[in-house]
C-alpha cells in the first residue's frame, strides 16, 4: 500500500518506520529541511522536503495513487488542509489527522476526515477505562458506514443484569458481539445470554445510537 505521511516530527517519523517495517511504500512530507535530512539518513530516500499542504508538493509525492493519507503534524489546521486537498483534489480513499486540540475533533468529521485520531481522548479514555463507573469508550470509527465500535462496562445496580439480551430495549443500530465476563472466556453473545454485573461488552453502534445503547445496558 502507498501511504503518505505529512510531517516529519516524532510522531511522524515512528509512523513511518513502523509502516516501512510492515511493508508498505512511504513517503513523507516534511517543512523542516534538518528534520527531512535526518529522516533520509535514518529511514532511506523515503522523505521530501515541502509543505504538505500545497497542491504542488503533494502532486510531486504522487498523492493520486495513494491508498492512504496521514496528517501527523502539530498543527491541526494544517492537518485538516492537506486532508481536504488529498481527498478532495487527488481523491484519496483513507485519510486520518491527527488532532493536538480536541475541541477541534466535531469539525474534522463534519469536514469529512475518514479517522481523526486524538491523543488527549485517547488517554483520557484509557484512564476512564480503569474507572469502574466509567460509562463508554470509543474503540474504533467506521466513517464511512457511519458506524462505531464501542466497550461498556456492566455495573452492578444496571438493569440489564441477570437479563437475556433478546430482553433489553436495544436501539436497532446497535449490534452486541462480544462479552467478556470478568473471570470467563470472552464469547460471542446469542439472544439468550444473560447479562452479568461487570460484564464487558463490545458492540457496534451509530453516533445518534449511543444513548439508547448505553441505557438499556448501565440503566439503573
Amino acid at each position: 500500500m502507498y501511504i503518505i505521511v505529512i510531517g516529519g516530527g516524532k510522531v511522524g517519523y515512528y509512523l513511518a518506520e513502523a509502516l516501512l517495517n510492515q511493508g508498505h511504500e512511504i513517503l513523507v512530507v516534511e517543512k523542516d529541511p534538518a528534520r527531512t535530512q535526518l529522516i533520509i539518513d535514518r529511514l532511506g530516500s523515503v522523505c521530501i522536503r515541502g509543505d504538505g499542504c500545497e497542491v504542488s508538493t503533494l502532486t510531486d509525492a504522487g498523492t493520486g495513487r495513494a491508498e492512504m493519507f496521514i496528517a501527523v503534524t502539530g498543527d491541526d489546521e494544517d492537518n485538516l488542509v492537506a486532508c481536504q486537498v488529498a481527498k478532495h483534489k487527488f481523491n484519496v480513499p483513507r485519510t486520518v489527522a491527527r488532532i493536538n486540540n480536541p475541541k477541534n475533533e466535531t469539525i474534522f468529521k463534519e469536514l469529512g476526515i475518514d479517522v481523526a485520531v486524538s491523543s488527549t481522548n485517547i488517554i483520557l479514555e484509557s484512564i476512564t477505562e480503569e474507572v469502574p463507573t466509567h460509562s463508554l469508550t470509543h474503540l474504533l470509527d467506521i466513517r464511512d458506514k457511519g458506524l462505531e465500535v464501542v466497550e461498556l462496562k456492566i455495573p452492578a445496580d444496571a438493569k440489564a443484569v441477570g437479563k437475556e439480551i433478546r430482553e433489553l430495549p436495544l436501539p436497532p443500530e446497535s449490534r452486541l458481539f462480544l462479552i467478556i465476563p470478568k473471570q470467563e472466556k470472552p464469547r460471542v453473545p446469542t439472544a439468550s445470554t444473560v447479562i452479568q454485573a461487570e460484564d464487558q461488552i463490545i458492540a457496534i453502534t451509530t453516533p445518534e445510537s449511543e444513548e439508547a445503547l448505553k441505557t438499556a445496558l448501565r440503566g439503573s
